[in-house]
């Protein structure tokens, strides 16, 4: 199927996914409307330009918490795809002001598929869920005893340890505000296909990177301080958890499965996207200073400790069932045999170009982080899905993006 002469409605097409998926879908023959937020100012923002978006993409300006304004684009577009990516999608955010996240992730949520039901158009909705619904991952028993002392109850019980790689069907234990708003939408759109027949499809992405990634992201913030770094502008890096885990994914591979699912994705069912591998703050920020031309010779922390010589030697062995690049310091956290912890205050990076110190700062932990996420993406892959884009590639498409 084509997707020439296509009517596309992108709510949120200014935003950092939502720019790359309008580029690639006008770029594929589609007329494509984009929904961003009224009174934003500059219609244009630097998403759209980075992405040449300002003479093909029509932009209707609306708000997801005005149910007239979405009735109104899509009288305009006559959609036969949406593609709903608008969000508040910045999970400490979500923890300063919680209410003001349920309204635009939420409710803005539940009048877009109300609009749609009240004017009776029949698009195929993907809706962006997201990885943080799960929450809460047990991945040993170790793990699960501690979280039970800490938060007395753990809700669903797990079935089986370890709860990797997160399936479909895994529990759902939102640890954020940010996180329980996606269950509500990702719950809204499979009740509308139930109860009023829209053809909606849940994606659940896992991390996604990229060129034009915002700067309050951990991946930003340390590519940012990288650039930097090489510069000569800071001394050093400051960082928050580097034993957080993520399944990280070039966001290009993401629009690439956004679309997969539009042509091939079962209406009123949920998909994982992401990369199928898993990697540690720890292992971004070396894995960018080796990308911007230093060789990694060993690490410890500031009093001397923990030293791994060698960290960021790549080991394919299997973990949780599952075979992809890992560096050696990724294997000794995920084994259990090395974490730090902000009594450390820091480690030092001895490179070729001499000592780098990565400091810890206590205000970048989240009340509440999620440890590991590690995607089983098999049902996205059945209908055509892939991954194309490795770590390095994400490292280096932002290092460049900084470096223009």
């Amino acid at each position: 199927m084509s997707w020439n002469d296509k009517n596309i409605l992108i709510t949120g097409a200014d935003g950092f996914v939502g720019s790359y998926l309008a580029e690639e879908l006008l770029k594929n023959g589609s007329d494509v409307y984009g929904l961003i937020q009224r009174g934003t100012g500059d219609l244009y923002s630097k998403n759209l330009t980075d992405h040449g978006l300002e003479k093909d993409l029509k932009i209707i300006e609306g708000d997801l918490t005005d149910i007239t304004s979405l009735a109104n684009a899509l009288d305009e577009s006559e959609p036969d795809y949406v593609f709903h990516l608008a969000a508040q999608s910045f999970v400490p955010a979500s923890f300063k002001n919680p209410l003001a996240t349920q309204m635009i992730n939420g409710i803005g949520t539940a009048n877009l598929l109300d609009a749609i039901r009240i004017k009776e158009y029949n698009p195929k909705i993907i809706f962006a869920g997201s990885s943080e619904e799960y929450g809460m991952i047990i991945t040993s028993k170790e793990q699960y005893d501690h979280l039970k002392a800490q938060y007395k109850n753990i809700f669903p019980k797990p079935e089986e340890i370890p709860e990797l790689p997160i399936k479909e069907t895994n529990p759902l234990r939102p640890m954020s505000p940010y996180a329980t708003s996606k269950v509500y939408g990702d719950f809204l759109m499979r009740n509308y296909f139930n109860s009023f027949g829209l053809n909606t499809i849940v994606s659940r992405a896992f991390n996604h990177e990229g060129a034009g990634r915002g700067l309050m992201f951990v991946t930003s913030v340390i590519t940012d301080q990288v650039a930097k770094l090489k510069s000569g502008q800071i001394n050093r890096i400051k960082i928050g958890n580097l034993n957080s885990f993520k399944d990280w994914s070039h966001v290009k591979d993401i629009i690439m499965g956004y679309m997969k699912l539009a042509l091939n994705g079962k209406s009123g069912d949920v998909y994982n996207q992401g990369s199928m591998r898993t990697n540690s703050v720890l292992s971004y920020i070396l894995l960018s200073l080796e990308q911007a031309g230093y060789n990694i010779n060993m690490i410890e922390t500031f009093k001397g400790e923990k030293k791994v010589s060698n960290p960021t030697e790549i080991d394919t062995n299997p973990i949780f069932g599952v075979k992809f690049d890992k560096t050696l310091v990724d294997r000794k956290m995920l084994e259990e045999d090395l974490e730090y912890s902000i009594k450390d205050k820091g480690i030092n990076v001895l490179t070729d170009h001499g000592k780098i110190a990565v400091e810890f700062n206590p205000e970048r932990f989240r009340p509440a982080e999620v440890p590991i996420m590690l995607a089983d993406t098999r049902k996205i892959q059945k209908i055509g899905a892939k991954t194309d884009y490795s770590i390095k590639d994400i490292i280096n498409d932002q290092l460049n993006y900084l470096n223009k």
